[in-house]
C-alpha cells in the first residue's frame, strides 16, 4: 500500500466486502487490442521454487473496479499460497492506532497555530466547500448502503486541525469527487487482506507503520508549506474550472485493467500527491518542489524497495518449504 493511502483506511473499512462488480461494469476499458481477458497481463511474477512463490502488483483503487480484470491466473496463485504477505498488515488495529498517532502534531498543538494565517482560512475555505458538495458527490449506491455525507466527511476529515500540515495537504489532495465516490469499498490489496483472513492463510508484512511514517515527517517545515500551497491552488484551480488533471484515476484503472505497465501512469499510483513541478514555479519554487521529489524517491521508493527485497528474500530462504504470495502496489516493484 502507499503511504499517501493510509489515511483513507478507516473510510475504506466502513462496508463489509461483497460480490465482485459484473464484467463490463465503469472500469471495464476498451483495451487498444481488445485481448481475451485469459490474456491480459496478470501482474503476476513467479519465484521458481518447489512450491512456487509470487510477487502480484495491486492498485489502491476500489478492488470491484479491477476484479473480474485480473486474470485467474493471479486469482488460482492466491488460493494456492499458504502464506500471503503485504506491506502494512492492514487487518491489524495496531496499524490503525500508529498511523493515527503518526499524523497527529505534538501535544497541545493545533494547525490554526503552525501554519501561516492566509493558508489557514484558504484551507478552512476549501473544506467547507468539501463539506457542502459532498452530499452532491455521493453516490445512490452509496446512500443505500447507509452512508451520510456528514459521516463520510467526518471519517475522512474529522479532527483535521490536530493533524500535522504534510497529512492536511495529502487528505485535501484526496478529497475529490472521483474519490468521494469510491469510498465504502475496499481497494484491492485491503480486500486481499481480507479474503486472506476469511479463509485463514497465514498473513504477514514486510513494513512498519513508522518506517513509511517517519519519511513523511521528516520534510522540512518550508518544502511542507511549499507543498500545501501549491495543492490548494490546483484544488482551487479544479473548483474554478481552469484546470484539468492529465491523470485521473479512471485512467489508471483503464491501464491497469488493460495490463498496462507504464511506470508513467502506474507512478500515478504510488505518489498520490500533486505534480508541483510546473511551468508557473518561480525559480526558487522549482528548486523546492525538485527537492521534495528527490527526497521522497530516495526514502519512499529506493530505501525502501531495497529495505523490502532484503525482508522478502529473508523470508524466502528461512522458509523453503513454504509457497508464498508477495502483494505489493505494481508501481514500487
Amino acid at each position: 500500500m502507499s503511504p499517501w493511502s493510509w489515511f483513507l483506511l478507516q473510510t475504506l473499512c466502513l462496508l463489509p466486502t461483497g460480490a465482485a462488480s459484473r464484467r463490463g461494469a465503469p472500469g471495464a476499458a476498451n483495451c487498444e487490442l481488445k485481448p481475451q481477458q485469459s490474456e491480459l497481463n496478470s501482474f503476476l511474477w513467479t519465484i521458481k521454487r518447489d512450491p512456487p512463490s509470487y510477487f502480484f502488483g495491486t492498485i489502491h483503487v476500489p478492488y470491484t473496479r479491477v476484479w473480474d480484470f485480473i486474470p485467474d491466473n493471479s486469482k488460482e496463485a492466491f488460493l494456492q499460497s499458504n502464506t500471503v504477505y503485504f506491506e502494512l498488515d492492514l487487518t491489524d488495529p495496531y496499524t490503525i492506532s500508529a498511523l493515527t498517532s503518526c499524523q497527529m502534531l505534538p501535544q497541545g498543538e493545533n494547525l490554526q497555530d503552525v501554519l501561516p494565517r492566509d493558508i489557514y482560512c484558504r484551507l478552512k475555505r476549501h473544506l467547507e466547500y468539501v463539506k457542502l458538495m459532498m452530499p452532491l458527490w455521493m453516490t445512490p449506491d452509496q446512500r443505500g448502503k447507509g452512508l451520510y455525507a456528514d459521516y463520510l466527511f467526518n471519517a475522512i476529515a474529522g479532527n483535521w486541525e490536530r493533524k500535522r500540515p504534510v497529512w492536511v495537504m495529502l487528505m485535501v489532495n484526496s478529497l475529490t469527487e472521483v474519490d468521494v465516490k469510491s469510498r465504502g469499498v475496499p481497494v484491492l490489496d485491503l480486500f486481499l487482506a481480507q479474503e486472506a483472513e476469511r479463509l485463514r492463510k497465514q498473513t504477514g508484512a514486510v513494513e512498519k507503520v513508522e518506517e513509511q511514517c517517519h519519511p513523511l515527517n521528516g520534510l522540512n517545515f518550508s518544502q511542507v508549506i511549499f507543498a500545501l500551497n501549491q495543492t490548494l491552488l490546483q484544488q482551487e484551480s479544479l473548483r474554478a474550472g481552469s484546470l484539468k488533471i492529465p491523470y485521473t484515476t479512471e485512467d489508471l484503472i483503464k491501464h491497469y485493467n488493460c495490463g498496462d505497465l507504464s511506470s508513467v501512469i502506474l507512478s500515478h499510483d504510488s505518489s498520490q500527491v500533486p505534480n508541483f513541478i510546473n511551468a508557473t514555479l518561480l525559480p526558487q519554487e522549482r528548486i523546492t518542489a525538485q527537492e521534495i521529489d528527490s527526497y521522497l524517491r530516495r526514502e519512499l521508493i529506493y530505501k525502501r524497495n531495497e529495505r523490502i527485497g532484503k525482508r522478502v528474500k529473508a523470508l524466502l530462504e528461512e522458509f523453503p518449504d513454504k509457497g508464498f504470495f508477495f502483494a505489493f502496489g505494481a508501481a514500487s516493484q
